[in-house]
């Protein structure tokens, strides 16, 4: 699955499939684009725990984390 791989504001990350962000949340802006990743369920990816990455996908549409703890969540309320 490729996904992108966005910045927010101080150590608040965010994954989307989104390649433009526009489901990111806004409480979070701005986001800058960091780089594109292909993740895979199983395989491990540093920095990133993958499958609860795309098990937040599946869910939310976005995966989010602030110093690398998942805060789906709440960023999405």
């Amino acid at each position: 699955m490729q996904v992108h791989l966005f910045r927010g504001p101080g150590r608040v990350f965010a994954v989307t499939a989104d390649p433009d962000g526009g489901n990111l949340p806004a409480k979070f802006a701005p986001w800058a684009l960091f780089k594109t990743l292909d993740l895979t369920k199983g395989e491990k990816t540093p920095g990133l725990d993958v499958d609860e990455c795309i098990q937040d996908l599946e869910q939310y549409g976005v995966h989010v984390t602030d110093a690398h703890a998942r805060i789906t969540d709440t960023a999405v309320q």
